[in-house]
Parts: structure tokens; sequence; C-alpha cells
């Protein structure tokens, strides 16, 4: 098996022309010729993360997140990006992310999300070329729920512990938009949309004054994408199953946000 091999089956279901110019998907670290003997797939490139993938006698690992976005002037072994680079060379470790690539295809991200609430009629919510791909979803509950009903749900359905939101709306809600991970830049697209609740990550303090008949929540950055790993790793066994891939034992120990309740 060649590192190229799987690379094939992550851009048949997420292909690299997608990705929004300034990210970083694909191939960050090896070639696609190299030998690889086994795949270890997560959320973040971290040096606990290519320790497990020498550990479990995997030559490659796969992530959400890229481990490089941008130009990196120095590479420091005090750094965690630099540590997980120069661990990954050492040990002859390839490096794969699909990030905004699978942000982008309704199998992906978004539409995992949209799954796991049990949406229906969904659809893209900022369509792209023929409308087939495009970041977020919009769908309908299963029923109608008021803000605080959407709240109970969408923190038992995702398993929260907590959740950032505006003021609960009191009328009911029946349509919601979705984008996994940094999704405040489109809080008007939801809107436009005619979504009455958008569920994303990463919204700062002045989007939570919303118009009336809207509202928002912050269910976390990893908690809204975390589930892209599990697709991942489906993909790759469905085209490989006797190919030893494995996901990360901890998985559900690496978000880099940690929270304190009483």
């Amino acid at each position: 098996m060649k590192v190229g091999d799987i690379t094939a089956v992550l851009e048949a279901f997420a292909p690299l022309r997608i990705q929004e110019s300034w990210d970083n998907s694909g191939l960050i670290i090896g070639s696609p010729e190299d030998e690889v003997h086994g795949v270890l797939v997560g959320f973040d490139c971290t040096p606990a993360l290519i320790e497990e993938a020498v550990e479990k006698g995997c030559d490659m690992v796969v992530t959400h997140h890229p481990l490089i976005f941008k130009g990196i002037r120095r590479i420091d072994s005090k750094d965690p990006v630099g540590a997980a680079i120069m661990q990954a060379i050492r040990k002859g470790v390839a490096v794969y992310a699909a990030h905004t690539t699978a942000d982008k295809v309704i199998a992906g991200v978004s539409g995992a999300m949209a799954r796991r609430l049990q949406l229906k009629n969904v659809t893209i919510m900022v369509p792209e070329e023929d409308g087939t791909i495009g970041l977020g979803c919009l769908g309908e509950l299963p029923r109608p729920m008021t803000g605080t009903e959407a709240l109970r749900y969408v923190q038992e359905k995702f398993g929260l512990k907590v959740i950032k939101s505006s003021k609960p709306l009191e009328k009911t809600i029946t349509k919601v938009a979705l984008l996994g991970g940094s999704g405040q830049g489109e809080i008007p697209q939801a809107q436009a949309k005619g979504a009455q609740l958008y569920i994303t990550a990463d919204i700062s303090y002045h989007n939570f004054f919303t118009p009336e008949g809207f509202m928002v929540m912050d269910v976390g950055h990893f908690e809204s994408e975390v589930e892209i790993v599990d697709i991942f790793l489906e993909e790759i066994r469905k085209k490989f199953p006797t190919f030893a891939s494995y996901k990360s034992s901890a998985l559900d120990r690496s978000n880099p946000v940690h929270y304190f309740v009483m």
C-alpha cells in the first residue's frame, strides 16, 4: 500500500479542488509514493498523535485540521506544531489533512451534525458550483421546539457539558442552519436562508446580540466537527477492509478546550 492509495480514497470523498483558498488540506508531510503499513485517524496532528501512530505501527496519520496552515519560519521542538513536524519526519510518518474539503461535502462535517439532530429536508446552506457542495446545512427539526427545548435537544444529541447561546426564542423553531467549526462569518447567510436557529462554533460576544426571531448556539469547535474522524475511517475501511486502520484511542481526550463545571 502506498500513501497515494489512501489519499485517493479521501480525495474521492472530499476533493482537494473544493478547499477554501486559505486552507492547507492535502498531503502535508511525505510522498504519495511512500509505502504505508498502517493509518491512524485523529482530529488534530499533535506530537501525542504521532507517538500513538508509531506505537501502533502506523506510518501515516489522517486528521481534519492541517498540521501546517501557513508558512513556518522556524521549527521549534518546544512548540506543539514544530514538535509534531520534527517527530513525524524523524519517525517517517506521512501526514494528511482533509479540512474545508470535508466541510463542503454533504456527507462531511455539517451533514454529520444534521444527521445527529435528525433534521429533515437537508440542503446545503451556502451552495457552490452545481449546488452539490458548499458550506453548512439547512434542515427542519423533527418537531417544532421552543428555544429552551432546542437547547436541551442539542445538548442531549451532542452530549455537551455546556452550550453558549443567545437569548432562547419563546416561539417555536422549525428551520435550523448548521456549520461545523468557526462559522460566525456565515451568520448573515443563515439568516438570509430563513433559519430561526444557527448552530456553529467560535461565535464572538457581539454576535450573540441577535435580531428578533433568530437565535445562535455555539456548541464548541471540537464538538461540532469530531464526528468526521469516524467518517474518514469508514471511507478508508470501505475501500481497504483488511488494511490496518485505526481511530485514535485518545480522541475523546484530545479537545484542547477544557471546561470547568461546578
